[in-house]
């Protein structure tokens, strides 16, 4: 197993002579900081994945490391998103995200989710990556403590805040769905305002919906039995 670690010893000769280290990469993100942080990141990326299950031309993941340059893979000065999404690509597995080997594909949309140590460089220094050199389209972040929520598109190279509908919810054009806080978490809600389910409540609902329509049908058989009609005869 090749980590980045293994190679911050491979220094290039010089500019031009760098030659890409294997592509092979293990993700080398340290671990969720907190359980709210864990729960954020997989709600946001079972829901779109249960959304979008019919589509294969997406990778949704956090907590991967994206290896972009070989500078950085030696210096060890970032780390990958906590979600994102990049579009027009094949849906499988991957061990990382390496942008030389993904057709020089960085994430369309950008989710950071906030703590104490890393509130500053994601609103900082992120941010200008996220801009400058990644020039990804959309960023947004959440503190899952005090449920701050911003997002940010990008306009003629620069990060402008997005303003929110009347339910406070950002569209997201890449997504084209919108982000919102829906009870203390962030969620994806359709283009009608429809909040995204995950698997489990998509199976929930469905479940609630078989019972509704099984009390409907027991309340119309009683009612037909009332007026001497015997449901089964019909």
């Amino acid at each position: 197993m090749v980590t980045a670690k293994q190679l911050q010893s491979v220094e290039p000769r010089d500019t031009a002579d760098i030659v890409l280290p294997p592509s092979d990469l293990y993700s080398d993100e340290p671990p969720l900081e907190t359980d709210l942080h864990l729960r954020q990141m997989l709600l946001l990326i079972t829901s779109l994945e249960w959304l979008w299950r019919d589509r294969q031309d997406f990778f949704a993941s956090g907590n991967l490391t994206l290896y972009f340059s070989p500078k950085q893979i030696k210096s060890q000065d970032f780390r990958g998103p906590d979600f994102f999404v990049v579009l027009d690509t094949e849906r499988r597995s991957r061990k990382s995200w390496v942008v030389w080997e993904e057709d020089g594909k960085y994430p369309n949309l950008i989710v950071e989710v906030l703590s104490d140590s890393t509130a500053k460089a994601d609103r900082e220094t992120k941010k200008q990556i996220y801009q400058d050199t990644f020039r990804t389209p959309e960023y947004f972040w959440v503190d899952p403590e005090t449920l701050e929520f911003a997002g940010f598109v990008l306009m003629a190279g620069t990060y402008e805040a997005i303003s929110p509908n009347e339910s406070g919810h950002l569209w997201s054009q890449q997504l084209g769905l919108y982000l919102g806080i829906h009870g203390d978490k962030l969620r994806f809600f359709t283009a009608e305002g429809t909040l995204v389910a995950t698997p489990e409540e998509a199976a929930e609902q469905a479940q609630q919906q078989v019972e509704q329509a099984q009390e409907k049908a027991q309340r119309l058989a009683e009612r037909l039995r009332t007026l001497g009609v015997d449901p089964d005869t019909i």
